[in-house]
C-alpha cells in the first residue's frame, strides 16, 4: 500500500508516494539521494543513520518515513552553511581527527550536535556516555570525544 508523505528536509519541502513500510533512512537515501545518512546495522544500535527530526536526534533506521509526516528533518548534508562553511562541530571533527574511515561520522556529528546544544560545558565522561548509541569501529573514540568537546565549546561561545 502506498502512502503520500510530506516533510521538510534540510529546509526544503519534499513529498513523495512511498510504500507504507518504507523506513525514513531509505526515504532519505534512495528517494532524496542524500547518502550522508548511513545504514549500518538496521537495528538502531550503531547510530550511523542518526538525523534530527524536529530538533531531536533520532535513528532513521528504526522509524517509518510516514512517521515523519509534516516534520522538519535535518541530515548531515544540511548542517554546513550553504556556502560550504563547516558547522563548528564538523570543523572540530576535522581539526581533532574525530574520524577515520568516516562511516560513523555523520551519525556521530548529528548526535553530538543535539548533545552539545542540550549540555554545553559537559565533562569528558558525559560526552563518552552520550556516545553510547553510536558505534565506531576505527578510532577508539578518543579523538571523537576531543572533537565533541571542542565543537561544543565553540558552539557555546558563539551563542
Amino acid at each position: 500500500m502506498a502512502v503520500k508523505i510530506s516533510m521538510t528536509v534540510n529546509g526544503k519541502p519534499v513529498s513523495a508516494e512511498v510504500e507504507a513500510r518504507t523506513l525514513l533512512v531509505t526515504f532519505i537515501r534512495e528517494h532524496l539521494r542524500l547518502t550522508g545518512t548511513h545504514v549500518g546495522c538496521d537495528t538502531a544500535q550503531c547510530g550511523a543513520c542518526t538525523v534530527h527530526m524536529n530538533g531531536k536526534a533520532v535513528k532513521a533506521c528504526s522509524m517509518l518515513a510516514m512517521q515523519a509526516e509534516g516534520a522538519q528533518i535535518l541530515t548531515i548534508e544540511g548542517v554546513a552553511k550553504a556556502d560550504g562553511t563547516l558547522h563548528p562541530m564538523q570543523a572540530a571533527f576535522k581539526e581533532h581527527h574525530g574520524l577515520q574511515c568516516g562511516f560513523c561520522t555523520p551519525g556521530m556529528v548529528m548526535s553530538a550536535l543535539e548533545f552539545a546544544k542540550n549540555k554545553p560545558g559537559a565533562s569528558e565522561q558525559e560526552v563518552r556516555e552520550s556516545l553510547e548509541g553510536n558505534l565506531c569501529r576505527c578510532t577508539g573514540y578518543h579523538n571523537i570525544v576531543k572533537a565533541i568537546m571542542a565543537g561544543s565549546k565553540t558552539m557555546a561561545a558563539s551563542k
